[in-house]
Parts: structure tokens; C-alpha cells; sequence
């Protein structure tokens, strides 16, 4: 009889324990209940919590009004956090107490002005919720090679932490090159004590072992971890996402069975395991060929058969279930997400009580005793005849995203799945795909590929919106006039202009034409967003390169100066800057000139500031205008001089017996 020993710390940990209890709680107690992404990475758990009503959204838009959003133990973004609760939700925070440490700890250093180090996978959720905390501006590091090649701003400190989950070794490894490059860094060593510990027991149980199985979702990043550390250490290494995927493993009396199971891990399922194990260990251990216990329940069931096509009728409909009748031993189950591809739609859209569907028969020895039908994939099987013959003709198809999956998005159309990468999903690379998410869009399939779960269709949104680009580009091009006004909507702001979408062309205001005075940066005059007025300054067909302007002629100060001001005029002015030389001062917004220091009094000065002050305001004569140039020459001594004079003639034309006085 073979051994069998569980790691002491397999299963979940306490922040999954935690956010788990959160979101069962939370639905028990009533109410919409909604989890912001998957409560765990672990299908089975997440299932068992959609039969409780908690239903999964990716974004804190797709939230209905009276619904309570729970946040999961991978944390979010601050930029997420703001938009819960600008949406008006409840919310609970289920997040790790140690990933949110981790928040304050970055949002800490940020405010500091610090650069921030994250140690871990960047498309990891809990990655990507910590690097929002720093507005997206941490360096992001999952193998040495990455981390010899950062550059840090050498006026600035930096911190280091690290992923909850991140192989230690690992991290080790590359804290200390981080050390050794970068000066002025804090490391934190943000590992989770269990994950750490789960990981050592790992090592040690699966180096003991004559087989190792390990439990849990092949989505879950730490219980990947454990199964391809434990690899090296044992000759025969499983990996079981429930007790119905349990390998038939073959051991000797005597023989050890190590097995672990990940922090996302629920322990119903490592008892379903473990029960499975000894109910089938006359044959998976000892091999004696007895039929298992998986396989004689699948023999009762020799009238259904996986992969089947059948007809029943609709006897119940749930908000999260629907039940067939079969005629068979057992009612069969079409669960939501099977139901439709459209997460959005209720099964209550779709069918009613006393309907005949036809449905796909997914699996015949679910543990409780039903058969789980999919009507989605009859969908599919139909609609898959379309995918094909767009694939062949190039045809342009309409299709809803309904997901933001790992590394692109799902969208929908004829009933089947088809996968956008995200270097596909739009014509330029969008960090964040979830605005996507909800919107019908066009697109091409690019690739149909099959591996052992079937056929699998690619498609590029990309493609027809760089088609449909370049074909308003060419039309733009082919009639763009110099000098005609368009309306358009500005898109981008640089530090050297704003981009103005013209309807499918860009085009640049060069920061020089946005104003007539003079500005450091173009949102002080627009911003993205908004509508506005432009005209063609230029255009290069060979580089489809627009110039655009935005400064009115009517609005130039030099315009405006010439009907305003003359040689003589007495001005009152503003002074902006001093010089060596002399003190420039505003005539109007955008119009300076020079009082050479000559020229600021009607007596010898060393310097400007002696007589004068930033911001001061004072009466100057212009001495010269100079329209070609675009230089006005103005003097304070003038006028100085001019009321002495107009004194003394004062003086000189007075009659003989009066007398009169002046002021010095």
C-alpha cells in the first residue's frame, strides 16, 4: 500500500481565505453581488460562487447601479479605486493585506518623487494593480536580463518590492543585481511568508517523493510555481485541477505520494482529491485493473455520451442555471457561461420553461450527479462554417468583445469565439483592452488553428482599421485644400504641439501656431477633447503629414499694435524682464519692447533693477517702430525730460507777479 502526505500548508492561504469568505459572505447575506475579475484564479471556486449569484465583471463601469462590488485579493489600481466609487457602488475591499501594503509602500515613494522596482510578472493582475499606484511608471522585472538593463535617474533614490507569489530564488537573484547596478535603493523583501513557506515545503515533499501531484488552476501563477519547482525534485510530478482531472498514477507498496496544492486552491477540492484517491486506490495505486470509480459511473451513463448532440426540454430557468429534461437518468444543466458567449445576456433572455434546445453534451460524470450540456457550442458548430469561408474570401466580420482575457480580447459572431491578440485589438497599442469590452467591432479573421481542444479562430481588429485609415487618408490627401478650414477634435498633446483628428487623419498644430503670445505648453490654450477650428498650413503627400493652424490673423497683437500705437505715443507699460542692456516691457499681450538703460532715466544708473522692478508699471515714449523687424525702441528718460521742460516753459510764460513753484 502506497503513502500518501499533504504539505501542511497546501491550499488557500489567508488572503484568498479572506477574499473568498468576503464575496460567500457578501452573498448570502443578499443583494447583487459582483467580483471586479475572477475572485481567485481557480475555476472550480469561482463556479461554485456563480451558483451563489456572484457574477464576474472586468471593468467598474459593467457594474449595475445596486450592485456591490467586491475587489479580489490581487488588489487594483488607484486610478480603478476612484472610478468604484465615482460609479456610486458599495464596495469591499477583499485585497491581501500584504499586497496592500505593497500599495502604500509604492504610493509613498511616488509622492517622493522616487523610482519604484517591481519584482514579478508584468501581466500579472497584482503586478499591474501595484505599478497603478505609481501612475504606471515602475520598472517591471521578472528575470535577471531585465534587471542588468535598468536605467535609473541617478538624482533619484529608488525602492524595490516584489510580487506576493514571486519565486524567492528567483528574487534573490535579482534583487542583488538590482543592489549592485542601481545606487540609492531600498529593497523590500514583500514575498508572502506563506508563499515562501508553501514553496519550501514544496521542495522538500516533492525531493522525498516517488510521485507528486500537485492541485489547483493552471491559471493560478503560485501553483504553476509549485509544480515547476517540484519538477526537478521528482521523477513523476501530476498536476490535478480537480479530482476529476486526477491522473492514473502507478506506485509501489511503500512507495510516497506527496501532494501540495496552491494558495488559490479551495480545500473542498483537495478533499475531493484525496477521496478520489482512495476510492481508486486499488487501481491508480496498485494497478490491478479494476475499473475506477470515474469509470464505472461514466458506464451507467452508456445511452449519453460526451460530445453528443441531443434535444431536451427547458424545466427550469435560474438566473445563473438552466435544467433540462433529457429523458435520461439525469436532468442535464446548462450553466450561464455555457449558455451564450454574451456574459451580459440572462439565461432569461435566452430560453423559457417548456423550450426544446439543442445542446452539446460537455460531460457526463459531473460530481453532483448531472450532465453539464452547452448550447453555446451548437451555436458555434453552426456559425463555424462562416468563420471558415470569411478566413478563405478575406470577408470583414461584426462581432461584440465580451472578455479581456490574458494577452488580447474575445469577440463574438455567429455564435463562435474569436480571439483578437492585443497587437491586433486596435490600430494603435492600447495598454488597458478593457474600454473594448461591450463594443461591437470589425474585424478580419487572420488565422484558424487547431490543437487538442479544437479549432481556434484569430482575428485583427487591427487590419480593417488600417485599411479603413489609409482609405481616408487617401481621400483626405486627394482633396485637402491649403488654407481651408476643417472642424476637427483634438487628440493628443505634445510638448511641441496638439494632434487634431480631422475624421481619420491627423494633423499637427505646431505649439508656434497655436497662440500669438508665447506659451510653454499647449494646453494652455486647448485640450484633448476638445472641437475646434483649424486651416491647412501644409501638406506632404509623400508622408501624408499635415500642418495645421489655430492663430487667427485678425489676432495678432502686431496687427492689432499698427492701428494702436505710432512713434511718440506716450505708453503706459508693464515691465516683464530686466537686462544687462536695458528692461523689455509689455505694450499689450504679445507685443514687448526695449528700454535701452540709456533710456530708463535722466540720470546715469549702474544697472535696470537700480531704478526699476518685475511687474512695475511706468509711462515710456516710443522712440521707434520697426514693423518689418518687429521692434519697438521705448524711453522713460523722454518723458522725464519732457515734463521738465514742460515746467520750465511754464515758468518762463508766467506773468511777473505770480509766482511759481515746483516739486522735486
Amino acid at each position: 500500500m502506497a503513502r500518501v502526505e499533504v504539505a501542511k500548508s497546501a491550499g488557500f492561504c489567508f488572503g484568498v481565505s479572506r477574499a473568498v469568505k468576503l464575496a460567500e459572505d457578501a452573498a448570502e447575506n443578499g443583494g447583487k453581488i459582483a467580483t471586479l475579475g475572477p475572485i481567485i484564479h481557480n475555476d472550480c471556486a469561482v463556479e461554485r460562487l456563480a451558483q451563489k449569484g456572484v457574477r464576474i465583471i472586468n471593468s467598474p463601469d459593467e457594474a449595475m447601479p445596486d450592485e456591490t462590488v467586491v475587489i479580489r485579493s490581487h488588489g487594483i489600481d488607484e486610478q480603478t479605486e476612484r472610478r468604484i466609487i465615482k460609479n456610486g457602488n458599495r464596495y469591499i475591499d477583499a485585497t491581501c493585506p500584504f499586497v496592500k501594503k505593497i500599495h502604500r509602500l509604492v504610493n509613498n515613494a511616488y509622492k517622493e518623487n522616487k523610482e519604484i522596482i517591481i519584482i514579478g510578472d508584468p501581466s500579472h493582475p497584482e503586478v499591474r494593480g501595484i505599478n497603478g499606484w505609481c501612475g504606471g511608471s515602475a520598472h517591471v522585472v521578472q528575470r535577471c536580463e531585465e534587471a542588468e538593463n535598468i536605467t535609473i535617474n541617478g538624482e533619484k533614490s529608488a525602492i524595490v518590492v516584489s510580487q506576493t507569489t514571486f519565486d524567492r530564488e528567483l528574487w534573490k537573484k535579482i534583487a542583488k543585481i538590482i543592489k549592485n547596478t542601481c545606487q540609492s535603493t531600498i529593497i523590500f523583501d514583500t514575498i508572502c511568508s506563506a508563499t515562501n513557506e508553501r514553496q519550501e515545503e514544496a521542495r522538500s515533499l516533492a525531493g522525498k517523493s516517488d510521485c507528486f501531484i500537485v492541485i489547483g488552476d493552471r491559471k493560478s501563477s503560485n501553483t504553476m510555481k509549485l509544480f515547476n519547482l517540484a519538477k526537478p525534485l521528482c521523477a513523476n510530478v501530476y498536476f490535478a485541477e480537480n479530482a476529476a482531472s486526477l491522473p492514473r498514477i502507478s506506485v509501489g507498496d511503500g512507495e510516497l505520494i506527496g501532494i501540495t496544492a496552491g494558495a488559490s486552491t479551495p480545500d473542498w477540492i483537495i478533499k475531493e482529491v484525496l477521496k478520489t484517491m482512495v476510492e481508486e486506490k486499488n487501481t491508480n495505486i496498485q494497478g490491478n485493473g479494476e475499473p475506477t470509480f470515474a469509470e464505472a459511473f461514466e458506464q451507467s451513463l452508456v445511452t449519453l455520451n460526451t460530445g453528443q448532440v441531443v434535444k431536451g426540454t427547458v424545466i427550469s430557468v435560474t438566473p445563473t442555471e438552466v435544467y433540462v429534461d433529457l429523458g435520461y437518468k439525469a436532468d442535464g444543466i446548462i450553466s450561464a457561461d455555457e449558455l451564450t458567449e454574451d456574459p451580459t445576456v440572462t439565461p432569461d433572455k435566452i430560453v423559457n420553461v417548456g423550450d426544446e434546445v439543442e445542446v452539446f453534451v460537455v460531460r457526463v460524470n459531473d460530481a453532483e450527479g448531472y450532465v453539464r450540456l452547452s448550447k453555446k457550442k451548437i451555436d458555434a458548430i453552426k456559425g463555424w462554417q462562416s468563420i471558415e469561408k470569411a478566413y478563405e474570401t478575406g470577408e470583414i466580420l461584426t462581432g461584440r468583445v465580451i472578455e479581456n482575457v490574458n494577452r488580447g480580447v474575445i469577440a463574438t459572431t455567429n455564435g463562435c469565439r474569436v480571439f483578437i491578440p492585443a497587437s491586433m485589438a486596435s490600430e494603435r497599442f492600447m495598454q488597458d483592452l478593457s474600454p473594448l469590452v461591450g463594443q461591437e467591432v470589425r474585424f478580419r479573421i487572420v488565422n484558424i488553428r487547431e490543437d487538442r481542444r479544437g479549432k481556434k479562430a484569430i482575428g485583427s481588429i487591427k487590419v480593417v482599421a488600417v485599411e479603413e485609415h489609409e482609405k481616408k487618408i487617401a481621400e483626405f490627401m486627394e482633396n485637402v485644400e491649403i488654407g481651408k478650414v476643417y472642424t476637427g477634435t483634438v487628440k493628443t498633446l505634445t510638448n511641441f504641439g496638439a494632434f487634431v483628428d480631422l475624421g481619420g487623419v491627423d494633423g499637427l498644430i505646431h505649439i508656434s501656431q497655436l497662440s500669438w503670445q508665447r506659451i510653454k505648453h499647449p494646453s494652455e490654450v486647448v485640450k484633448e477633447g476638445d472641437v475646434v477650428q483649424v486651416y491647412v498650413l501644409d501638406v506632404n503627400k509623400e508622408t501624408n503629414k499635415v500642418s495645421l493652424g489655430y492663430k487667427k490673423a485678425e489676432d495678432n497683437p502686431w496687427e492689432i499694435a499698427k492701428a494702436k500705437f505710432h512713434e511718440g505715443d506716450v505708453v503706459n507699460v508693464k515691465v516683464v524682464r530686466l537686462v544687462p542692456f536695458g528692461a523689455f516691457v509689455e505694450l499689450i499681450p504679445g507685443i514687448d519692447g526695449l528700454v535701452h538703460i540709456s533710456q530708463i532715466s535722466d540720470k546715469r544708473i549702474g544697472k535696470p533693477a537700480d531704478v526699476l522692478a518685475v511687474g512695475e508699471n511706468v509711462d515710456a515714449k516710443i522712440t521707434e517702430i520697426n514693423w518689418e523687424t518687429k521692434k519697438i525702441g521705448l524711453s522713460i528718460r523722454a518723458v522725464i525730460e519732457d515734463a521738465l521742460k514742460a515746467a520750465e516753459q511754464t515758468i518762463a510764460d508766467a506773468p511777473e507777479d505770480v509766482t511759481v513753484t515746483t516739486e522735486e
